[in-house]
């Protein structure tokens, strides 16, 4: 977590990124703070919209905590969008420690949802699987639950098939678990956000 890279507009960046800029956006790396603006974007968004409390929370933030202790740049990836005032509004990580057994994990993929439609997780999206082609990660999973209807749409554009829906799942036991997977040379990268 301490590697850091030369931002193009003068900023450090932390796990991966490489500083990209647009006028009010700055998408970006670790910076200290992260894990917990990440975790509240999810419980912002989760605790309001479909009501997971503590159980979600912890689920997130004992992954996320474990993710970031055990942090490889040759197998991870994590990269947020951050607005002018440092104010994390979206996320993307990608786990990589099991990539050649079970599959890159995509994980803690979020945007704030003032910021939905702007882009920004399609951005997010495509930089992540640029990390897992780059890495030659042949396959990519996630684990989400039904109803993330605009989630789901994005998940396909970019060659996430579903395979598997559970009627259990580890943040509330009450919604099931859908796990979508990418096969490698699927999806194509896009521009920044404008």
């Amino acid at each position: 977590l301490t590697r850091r890279h030369g931002g193009s507009h003068g900023r450090s960046t932390g796990v991966q990124g490489g500083g990209m800029k647009r006028d009010d956006l700055i998408f970006d790396g670790y910076r200290p703070g992260a894990l917990a603006q990440m975790l509240s974007l999810h419980m912002n968004y989760y605790g309001s919209q479909w009501n997971l409390g503590r159980q979600f929370e912890i689920y997130c933030a004992e992954g996320m905590a474990a993710f970031f202790a055990n942090f490889d740049a040759n197998l991870d990836y994590f990269l947020a969008a951050w607005n002018e005032n440092g104010k994390m509004i979206g996320s993307i990580v990608i786990d990589g420690h099991k990539a050649k057994k079970e599959g890159a994990q995509l994980r803690w993929f979020i945007v704030d949802a003032s910021s939905h439609g702007l882009g920004i997780g399609r951005y997010l999206l495509d930089q992540a699987m640029e990390f897992c082609r780059n890495r030659d990660f042949d396959n990519i999973f996630l684990m989400t639950f039904a109803g993330l209807h605009a989630s789901r749409r994005l998940y396909e554009s970019a060659g996430f098939q579903l395979v598997d829906e559970k009627k259990d799942d580890p943040w509330s036991g009450e919604r099931g678990e859908l796990v979508f997977r990418h096969n490698k040379g699927d999806g194509k990268p896009t521009q920044k956000p404008a």
